[in-house]
Parts: C-alpha cells; sequence; structure tokens
C-alpha cells in the first residue's frame, strides 16, 4: 500500500507589529480628514471662514512674527501661502499618525489627542474678525465625527485573528471602513468647494461682469513710443494679471459677487452711507495706469506692479459724507477682516486714489480683490491696497490700529524711491565687450528724475531713460557698459523727482520699506 501523506495547513501569522503600526497610523490620518473634511462641509452652511483648517491657518497668519514672515516671503515669494498649507498638512498628519498608534480600547489617547487638535481649531474660529459662537460648530461636529471614525478603525486593525480566515477578514473589514473614511473626508472637501462657488455664484457674476465705460476725457493716456523698452528679460511696462504680484492674509481668496458687495462709510463723518454695487456704478469711472508696491519688497525685488485700472475716485465719496476737521485716517476693512490705515489727506490731495473695478482692461482677478478693491498711488499696499473692500471707518491714528500697525509696522509708509537692475539676469554668462544693462526704478506719485550706474565702485555713469508715462507709474532704464573679463559688482541707484537719492544703507523692509543699492555680481568672460 502507497500511504498517503497528508500535507498540514500553514498556521495563520498573526499581523506583524510593523502592520499594526501602519494601520494604526493611517486610521489616525484618516480620522483627521474626516475632521477637516466634515468641518468644511458644516462651515459652508454657517461661515466658509469657520472652516477648522483655514481658521487655524489664518490664525497662524495673524500671530506669526513679522520676521518669520518676511523669511516665508522672501523665501517663497508668492507661493507662501501654499507652503503654509503644506506645512500644515504635514504637522497635522504627523500629530495625527501619532493619534492613531496612541489610540487604545480602554486609553483613548488618540481620541484626546484629536480632541486637543478640536480645541485649538475652536480658539482659532472663536478669533476670526466677526466671529460669534457658531463659529465654533464646524470643528466640533467635525472633531466628533473624527473621534468616531478613529475609534472605529483602530477598532477594525485591533480585531482578533480567528484560525480560518481571521487575518484576511480583519484586513478587508479595515480597508473598507479606511475607504469610507476616505470617500467621507473627500466627500466633505469636495461638497464644501462645490456648495462654496454655488452659493457665492462669484464665477458667474464675474464672467458676466461688464467693465465700465470710460468718457475720453477719464481715460488714461496712451502709452508712448518707447516706454515699455521691449528688452527681453527686461520686466513688461505693463503686467500681466497672471504675472502680478500677491500678498495678503487671506488664505482662502474671498468671492463676493456685485449684488453681496456693500461698503458702509461711517465713523468720524457727518452723514454714514452705505454703498450697493449700483450706487457706486452710477458714478463716473475714471481709468488709470499705476504701479503698486509691497513693503515686503527687498532691494531688487519682484513685488512690484504696474497694471491700468478702471475704478471710481475716492475723494468725491468722502466729501459727500462730509469727513469731520479732526479725522486724519480711513480705516478700510475687506471682507475677511483685514484692515489698512490710510492717511485721509492722501486720499484727497488730487491723486487717483480710487476704489477699482478692472484692472489692464479685465474683471479684477478674484486674487486681486474682485468685485472692488483700492487703488492709491504712492503708498505701500499695506496702509492702502484694501482688497475686497466692504467698510470705511473715518477715524484717527490715536484712536484705531490697522491689522499691519498692531504689529509694529509704520503707518503712513510712503513708497522709497528704488529701482533694481533686471539686465544682466543673475548667474547669466556675459562676454567681454559691449553689454547692455537694463532695469525698472520707481518713486511712485513723485516720478524719477534719473539712474545711474557703475562698475566695482567706479564713478557712477547716467543710464538712458524711457519716456516717463507719469509719476505714478514706473520708469524704464538702459545703459551700455564696455565689460572686460574677470569679476564685477554692478550697483544701481535711482534719484526722483523731488531730489531724493536712494541711499546706500541697507534697511529691512520692515517697518516703512527697504533702502540700499541693488548690487548684482557677475563674472564677464
Amino acid at each position: 500500500m502507497i500511504s498517503t501523506i497528508r500535507k498540514q495547513p500553514e498556521p495563520v501569522r498573526p499581523p506583524t507589529r510593523r502592520r499594526h503600526l501602519i494601520s494604526r497610523a493611517l486610521a489616525g490620518l484618516l480620522a483627521a480628514a474626516a475632521v477637516l473634511g466634515v468641518g468644511e462641509l458644516v462651515a459652508v452652511l454657517i461661515a466658509p471662514a469657520a472652516a477648522p483648517f483655514l481658521a487655524v491657518g489664518s490664525s497662524t497668519v495673524d500671530r506669526t512674527p513679522a520676521w518669520a514672515r518676511e523669511f516665508a516671503i522672501q523665501t517663497f515669494g508668492t507661493d507662501d501661502k501654499p507652503a503654509l498649507f503644506v506645512g500644515m498638512a504635514l504637522t497635522i498628519a504627523a500629530i495625527a499618525a501619532v493619534a492613531g498608534i496612541a489610540e487604545r480600547t480602554r486609553g483613548p489617547i488618540g481620541s484626546l489627542i484629536l480632541g486637543m487638535l478640536g480645541v485649538v481649531g475652536v480658539a482659532a474660529a472663536l478669533a476670526r474678525p466677526g466671529a460669534t459662537w457658531v463659529y465654533a460648530v464646524p470643528t466640533m461636529i467635525g472633531t466628533v465625527a473624527g473621534i468616531t471614525a478613529l475609534r472605529i478603525l483602530t477598532g477594525a486593525a485591533r480585531d482578533p485573528i480567528a484560525p480560518d480566515d481571521g487575518a484576511a477578514y480583519s484586513r478587508r473589514r479595515f480597508l473598507v471602513l479606511a475607504s469610507t473614511a476616505t470617500a467621507v473626508a473627500a466627500a466633505g472637501v469636495a461638497g464644501a468647494r462645490y456648495l462654496g462657488q454655488q452659493i457665492a455664484g462669484a464665477l458667474e457674476d464675474r464672467l458676466g461682469f461688464r467693465i465700465p465705460g470710460v468718457a475720453v476725457r477719464d481715460r488714461a493716456p496712451a502709452i508712448g513710443a518707447g516706454t515699455d523698452v521691449g528688452i527681453p528679460g527686461v520686466a513688461s511696462f505693463i503686467t500681466p494679471n497672471a504675472e502680478f504680484y500677491r500678498i495678503d492674509t487671506a488664505l482662502r481668496v474671498p468671492q463676493l459677487t456685485t449684488a453681496q458687495w456693500r461698503l458702509r462709510i461711517h465713523g468720524m463723518v457727518d452723514r454714514e452711507l452705505t454703498l450697493t454695487w449700483d450706487d457706486l456704478t452710477a458714478r463716473t469711472p475714471i481709468e488709470r495706469v499705476i504701479t503698486l508696491t509691497c513693503v515686503s519688497n527687498e532691494v531688487g525685488g519682484n513685488l512690484a506692479g504696474n497694471a491700468a485700472w478702471i475704478g471710481y475716485p475716492i475723494a468725491p465719496l468722502l466729501a459727500e459724507v462730509g469727513v469731520t476737521p479732526d479725522a486724519d485716517m480711513l480705516l478700510s476693512t475687506s471682507t475677511d477682516g483685514f484692515t489698512t490705515g490710510t492717511p485721509l489727506a492722501v486720499l484727497r490731495d488730487g491723486r487717483d486714489a480710487m476704489l477699482a473695478v478692472a484692472m489692464n482692461g479685465e474683471p479684477l482677478p478674484f486674487e486681486h480683490g474682485y468685485p472692488v478693491r483700492q487703488v492709491v498711488p504712492g503708498l505701500y499696499g499695506f496702509v492702502s491696497a484694501t482688497k475686497w473692500v466692504v467698510d470705511w471707518e473715518v477715524t484717527r491714528f490715536d484712536r484705531a490700529q490697522a491689522y499691519w500697525t498692531k504689529r509694529g509696522w509704520g503707518q503712513q509708509a510712503p513708497i522709497k524711491t528704488a529701482s533694481r537692475i533686471e539686465l544682466p539676469a543673475a548667474l547669466a554668462p556675459v562676454g567681454a565687450g559691449r553689454v547692455l544693462v537694463a532695469g525698472t526704478a520707481w518713486a511712485q506719485h513723485r516720478g524719477i528724475a534719473k539712474v545711474e550706474v557703475r562698475v566695482d565702485d567706479d564713478a557712477w555713469n547716467p543710464a538712458t531713460l524711457a519716456p516717463q508715462y507719469s509719476i505714478d507709474t514706473w520708469r524704464q532704464w538702459t545703459w551700455q557698459w564696455d565689460a572686460v573679463p574677470g569679476p564685477h559688482a554692478l550697483q544701481v541707484r535711482a534719484t526722483d523727482l523731488d531730489g531724493n537719492t536712494q541711499p546706500v544703507e541697507r534697511v529691512a523692509p520692515i517697518p516703512d520699506g527697504a533702502t540700499g543699492w541693488h548690487t548684482r555680481s557677475l563674472t564677464v568672460t
């Protein structure tokens, strides 16, 4: 007889510790996603600014020291907000993974961690401008959903292994639950985005926006020949909207419709006034080309741009409400709560300060303030250029402080005379012989009188200036250099029409603008 030897089935191996840790960490991540997704969805129905992720991010921006903010801008430029989002996401992910690993049936440490994150989110939401107690609701509901998801998911990852197919069952159950939690979180985020767009209707509103017609006498003068030097590598005279710098504190770009927009004017005035969109557009619009500059711009930096704006003059509005004689500041507020303090004297001295509604022949981009923003020639943006503006309080500098002045920044902040070298580009190869050096200079509302260039601390040489369009715009310049081989340092300085020459002393942008000569080091071969 031939004996048959039965092969014994291999014993089911229990999941390894590593697999358990990964499952628990994933459970924590999905639970945190549920907090954010559900919180986002609930916030749409209550107040978009109360969404947990947005509230914590905005609170982070509000409490960031000036040096840290400047570091972020100089390091990431206009990508500072995405960088903040990435940093927050990684931090939350790390904490969530720890929460998942730490969660136990009898010791819900992970649930406690999520609860603490919820407390942070509630505090951040309640700190938003105009917040009421309902701002806490999205984070509270999201936190409950997240803790529930954490308990269920870590329970599935802990299931005992049955002798037959328990391992497969446990893995299967965990994956099903994990997929469900992922779908809930994704649906929350996607639903919030969709509902937000539907409720606001801003995209459709902007698509149907009709740019106000400007009478011939109120149009911006044509840009004369040679005003734009048209040299590759030199910034164009008019900055395209897509390339215009964006620096603000809004983590989520506000999306107001023209029907929703209101501007309340109150404070030290004879007559309070609330403007609707129809009230504003019934007035006479003007078109002007104006250069804007951010106070965070370093010497030689690119946080400046020039655009053609269409809007409504500010001075007549102030005259209409009757400003009291001892008022000296206009405190303007954005729909997201950001404030700026602008000297009233500047708004009434004849310059083309306006409530702008169009930019370079298009409706304002959402990122630049649609439907209405302020444009004031000659002042840094943090004291003048309020986007999404909805409130004006006429007051005094000794009675009120704006967002950045509360943090130690300047009050008046006129733009300082500045210039930069744009050609040759940094690190570009330069051959000996005739070399074209070119760039841009600005001193808004004073104008540029001259630009000078020097090499290696030698004598200053006058640059050739392009025609000056107006004192409210930047001015381009060129200079021909007979370059010889070796390392060299190019420097530029500008003098405005008031006779102010850029000082050599380097001063940081904060609190009221950078100074110093832009230097470009290169090697001629």
